[in-house]
Parts: C-alpha cells; structure tokens; sequence
C-alpha cells in the first residue's frame, strides 16, 4: 500500500516530477512558487541530476530549450510575471516541437500585481502566449493530489505529442498541504534513449547528426509545417480532453469552474443541495485542449449556466463558445487576488433561480 505524504502543492509537484524522470530543472525564483524551485534544488543532487538556478527567467527557459533538445526530461517553473519573460522561449520550443513542462503559479495581475492567488493568466495559457501559431497543453488542478498525478502525467505528454505542456495552478494550490499519494520512479536515463529525434546519441545510433531548430525561412515551407502540427493539435483534440462533471443531468443551474475556483463552487453546490436547488458542477481539466464538445452536449439541457473564475471574464469566453450562445451564461468575477466565497456564490446561484423560475 502506498503511503500518503503531507505535502504543499509546490512540492507534490516538485516531487513528482523528480518521480518522473525529469533530468534537468532550470529556475528563478519568485513568490507563490518558492517551495518547488527549493524542493528541486535539493532533490535533483541527490538523484544525480541537473539543477541550476538560473540568473533569470529567459535565461532558465533557454537551458530547458537546450536540455530538451538531448532527450532529456526538462522543466522549469515560475509565477505571472516569470511566464511572461518566458514566452519567447516556450513559443521557440513549440516551434521546434520540443517536449518540455513548465509550471505557472497564478499571482495577482497586470504587472507586478499581488501575490495572492489570481487565474487571469487563462488567456495567455490557453492561447499560446508567445508569438506565432501554436498550443501548448494547459492542465489544471484543484488540489495537491491532482497537482502530483497532473505533473506526472504532463511529462508523458509532452513526450507523446512532442510539445510543451504545462501546470496551471495559483498560489492557493501551490500553498495548501493536503495528503498525497506519490507516483513511481522513471530513470531519466532510460527515456531519454527514446527520443530518437533527439541531438546526440550518434556514438549509440551512429545515424547522421539532427538539427533542432524553430528556423524556417521558407514561407510555404513554414506554413506546411504549422499545417502538420495543427492536425497533431487535432489529434490532441480528440484524444486528451479531461474534465469532472457532478450532477449536471437534472440540474437546474450548472457551475463551470476550474482549479480553486472549482473547490468553492463544490461548497456552493453543497449548500445549493441543502436548500433544495439542483446545481450541476462542470471541472475542465485541460484548459487546452478545452472540453468544448462535452459542454455543448450539457448546454442541450437548456439551463443556465454560472461561470465563476478569479479573472475578469476569460474562461467565460470558451464556454460562451462551447455553448454556442445557446443558453444564457453568467459570469462570478474576481480578480488581483480577490477568492470568491462558497456563500457569494450561493447567493448568485439564488439570484440566477429565482430570476429565471
């Protein structure tokens, strides 16, 4: 039976992708995050890996480009501000369909805002967030087992799909200690012998040496080569969508939330039930891809639905798409670091039935 360890969400996820096999980390540090960056810095000597703090965040983003180009299991982790610096290199990455996870840490925004947990970086996660056509895998967790399993899990995906993959999570997330189970252990060594595509390795494969590069002059050229990568984007579509539902059949108003947010909608949703009102919760967990065709299919119901996010109005966009505009859907807004309460919702929750009964 595996032991449940005590644990802050920055270290869950530290942990675990140590377990996983990540070979090098490359970081800088900055709040809420500080724990994973300090976990990572004692963990990776004792397993024998790389780990350098780096003099910056476009600094640390370049070594993960030019570890993950041998193969090796690479990351790296920042909060708002750092992942802004971090986009040329995370799209440059892309670019080069580099395999590679980085975790974001939500803090209060624009600028240097707070440090108090925020989800206003949901645009710039679910859209790329640098420069040129691309994605990246954005995946969301709402507690510290879920921040372990999701880390683990990127890892494999990124591989899989050769591309970025990212931890959404804020400050909440990353301080909260809850029990968690923790994953097996990969030997870096062993998965990095897999990337075939991979610089080096000629001493094993004697095969003519591979360039890597996001370099590519030619107009049509480039452009065939995004073509490609949007119908692996396709694939992706079709094959890693995850979300949670509960009790959205019969529901007479449905809640779409996710990470922190999604924790106090499911306090709402209690105190909805003990008052006699039938209230559905809708959890994506990949940002991107986003479940768009699942919650078209709930939106068929025809009621109304309650996003409730700690941004201005971002994750509402994707719904209003998913739905089509078909049903109306509310929006429960806050942001700078503001955490909606189980009770603010419920009351909007009363509004909303008692406004459309």
């Amino acid at each position: 039976m595996n032991q449940r360890i005590l644990m802050k969400g920055n270290e869950a996820i530290a942990e675990s992708a140590v377990r996983a096999g990540c070979g090098a980390y490359f970081g800088y540090p900055i709040t809420p995050q500080n724990e994973l960056i300090a976990w990572m810095a004692r963990r990776m000597p004792e397993c024998g890996r790389v780990f350098v703090q780096a003099e910056s965040e476009l600094a640390a983003i370049n070594m993960v480009y030019g570890a993950a180009s041998t193969g090796v299991r690479a990351m790296t982790s920042s909060s708002s501000p750092g992942i802004s610096l971090k986009q040329e290199g995370i799209s440059y990455a892309a670019g080069a369909d580099l395999p590679c996870v980085y975790v974001n840490m939500i803090r209060g925004g624009p600028g240097l805002g707070s440090i108090a947990p925020a989800q206003s970086d949901y645009f710039q996660s679910t859209r790329g967030g640098g420069h040129g056509d691309y994605h990246v895998i954005v995946l969301a967790p709402k507690g510290v087992q879920e921040a372990a399993d999701l880390t683990y899990r990127a890892f494999d995906l990124a591989d899989t799909w050769r591309m970025p993959a990212m931890i959404l999570g804020d400050g909440l997330i990353g301080q909260m200690m809850e029990s968690v189970t923790l994953p097996g252990y990969h030997d870096p060594a062993t998965l990095s012998d897999k990337a075939d595509w991979a610089v080096g390795h000629m001493d094993k494969t004697h095969r003519k040496p591979h360039r890597i590069t996001s370099l590519m002059l030619d107009p049509e050229q480039l452009e065939q080569q995004i073509r490609d990568r949007y119908k692996r984007y396709a694939e992706i579509e079709k094959k890693e969508v995850l979300f949670e539902e509960k009790n959205c059949e019969n529901a007479d108003i449905i809640l779409v939330a996710y990470g922190s947010a999604a924790r106090v909608c499911q306090g709402a949703q209690q105190l909805a039930a003990e008052s006699g009102l039938k209230v559905g919760l809708f959890r994506p967990i990949t940002l991107w891809p986003f479940p768009a065709q699942r919650l078209e299919k709930i939106s068929r119901s025809g009621k109304p639905m309650l996003v409730v996010e700690m941004s201005m109005g971002q994750l509402v966009e994707d719904v209003r798409l998913a739905v089509h505009d078909s049903i109306p859907v509310d929006l429960l807004s806050h942001a700078g670091g503001v955490i909606p309460t189980e009770e603010e919702v419920f009351e909007r929750i009363r509004q909303i039935a008692g406004g459309r009964a």
